[in-house]
């Protein structure tokens, strides 16, 4: 997809600041830290419209990102960070489950994971908290420029094998430092929202 325009609409607390877009909306979600802003960033082609931070946790609202008036990014609350308190994590599982549930234009919720490492229980249950949910199960493996590719092809595979995914087309090894995989992703958007003869 070719980027004309991208911007944040709004970063919502609760259901009541969702922006009133109706263009159809793809979400992210992962664990603190893991990269989903850089993604976001390096899928935008800008260098910080989604704020990043080396701390943890930064994330704690529902941020809406608008593309070329067709499509909104959605980056959810990063979950998982032990310093937070216990309080502050059931609000942002609150605040997921808000969106995933009162959101019709939502169209695929993306999971990312760290490739270096095996997917952890928090991983795990919203893995299958997003296919109980009714979506597909795609899988960004992130931070893919720091391994070898003989070494992120093992990493996808216990990846594939800890989440019981049965597709390996269902995960992407992703670099928002690199960009590898980010054309793969707009690929596969764009497949998933009947884009490709609007673009091309």
């Amino acid at each position: 997809m070719i980027i004309r325009k991208a911007e944040l609409l709004i970063t919502a607390a609760k259901k009541e600041q969702y922006p009133e877009t109706v263009v159809p909306e793809i979400a992210f979600a992962g664990k603190s830290n893991v990269g989903k802003s850089s993604m976001i960033n390096a899928m935008l082609n800008r260098k910080s419209l989604a704020r990043t931070s080396s701390q943890p946790g930064k994330t704690q609202t529902v941020n809406f990102y608008n593309i070329n008036d067709m499509l909104n990014f959605v980056d959810l609350p990063g979950y998982g960070y032990a310093k937070v308190s216990k309080t502050e994590q059931e609000k942002w599982a609150k605040m997921i489950d808000t969106y995933l549930h009162n959101r019709p234009q939502l169209r695929e919720i993306i999971l990312l994971v760290d490739i270096r490492h095996e997917p952890s229980k928090n991983d795990i249950q919203m893995y299958e908290w997003i296919k109980s949910c009714g979506y597909t199960g795609y899988v960004i493996a992130a931070k893919a420029d720091k391994l070898s590719r003989s070494q992120q092809i093992r990493s996808v595979a216990v990846i594939k094998k800890t989440l019981g995914i049965k597709e390996s087309n269902f995960i992407i090894p992703f670099s928002a430092v690199s960009k590898n995989g980010v054309e793969e992703m707009w690929t596969l958007f764009e497949q998933l929202l009947g884009f490709e003869k609007e673009e091309k």
